[in-house]
């Protein structure tokens, strides 16, 4: 029982690490730091995070079974997974809100769902009551998303919170994005390809993962690769010694968690996850980040509580068990067939 909890406690966890380092990365932002730049420093200071683990926990098993294949997988890989859907996540939270960037970032659990069907990955029915379950539970889950950020609603009065930090607020009030790039259709368009590079970096681990386990050693192979690539991009993108500098002591902090946690520790856990449970497992979780979010900015930065929050939040709940329930129902269905087909080979 808990080895089956494990995966599910684990990506919760994860959302939680997740809304400290957007709230870490906001405010490094708001200090002036380039959102290529940190990225670039993400992937490197993952990269020298991680490879330790790889060199001492998997050594001896990852050069004898490494082949052109496999290695064209792990440079999709990191394109995908790593240098597209950060790159294109960062122009879309520059060009737009943190709601709508969140929001719409909620689109690869439907895009994971639809495009995991033609690699026969996940199936689509309607015919048993866990096939309508997992369909109806993900467009809950979107459609809760999309509900908690682009409706807001009459105000809930829930109380004045005691842990309201009014040095972030101050600091991201004073050098936050112009409403006027909040409003670029670009933002938008930015967020949903990101969220189809993240959708195709599931469903690429996955079939990696078929045949080759070794997370440590891929993702820092991954690392590696992903670390030329954005070093390359931030490089075009700025040019001055000054844009590089670490000295304020937020951009430090941010660039380090932001690759011992979500790049180095959160890659490894989703990869994991998805060896385990599938590329839907995991993408269905991320709509759990805007409910924490929504707490967290409420306890740090008086946020506010909307009825569309609260409505929405409540969609993605369901909608999050709908599909897990679902889901499974087809595991519990697998072993079953493949324990009769045991029985039988025994009896013969």
């Amino acid at each position: 029982m808990g080895a089956d909890l494990l995966p599910g406690i684990l990506m919760i966890l994860l959302q939680f690490g997740y809304v400290a380092m957007y709230i870490c990365s906001k405010m490094a932002f708001a200090d002036g730091l380039n959102p290529f730049v940190m990225i670039a420093y993400r992937q490197v200071f993952a990269l020298v995070i991680i490879t330790p683990f790889a060199y001492f926990f998997e050594r001896g098993t990852i050069f004898p079974k490494l082949n052109k294949a496999i290695i064209w997988q792990l440079f999709l890989c990191s394109l995908f997974g790593m240098t597209l859907w950060q790159c294109l996540y960062s122009l879309g939270l520059k060009h737009s809100t943190p709601t709508i960037t969140c929001a719409l970032q909620n689109l690869v659990p439907a895009i994971t769902f639809l495009m995991a069907i033609p690699f026969k990955m996940e199936t689509v029915g309607w015919k048993t009551f866990r096939e309508q379950a997992k369909v109806l539970g993900t467009v809950l889950c979107v459609g809760g998303a999309m509900l908690m950020s682009f409706y807001k609603g009459s105000l809930v009065n829930v109380g004045k919170s005691i842990l309201h930090w009014r040095y972030a607020e101050h600091l991201m009030g004073d050098n936050g994005s112009s409403g006027g790039e909040s409003r670029s259709f670009m933002g938008p368009l930015f967020v949903a390809l990101s969220s189809i590079a993240a959708a195709s970096w599931f469903i690429i681990q996955t079939k990696m993962n078929s045949k080759f386990v070794a997370p440590y050693s891929t993702t820092a192979i991954m690392f590696g690769m992903a670390s030329v690539q954005c070093v390359l991009i931030a490089v075009i993108q700025e040019h001055t010694v000054e844009a590089w500098s670490l000295t304020s002591r937020i951009r430090l902090i941010a660039c380090l968690y932001n690759a011992a946690f979500g790049s180095a520790l959160a890659f490894v856990v989703m990869s994991w996850c998805i060896s385990r449970r599938g590329p839907l497992f995991v993408s269905i979780f991320n709509p759990l980040l805007l409910i924490i979010a929504a707490v967290v900015g409420w306890a740090i930065f008086d946020e506010k509580f909307y009825v569309g929050s609260i409505v929405g939040s409540a969609l993605i709940v369901i909608g999050l068990y709908a599909v897990l329930w679902g889901k499974a129902k087809d595991k519990k269905d697998t072993r079953d067939v493949e324990a009769s087909h045991g029985n039988l080979t025994t009896l013969w």
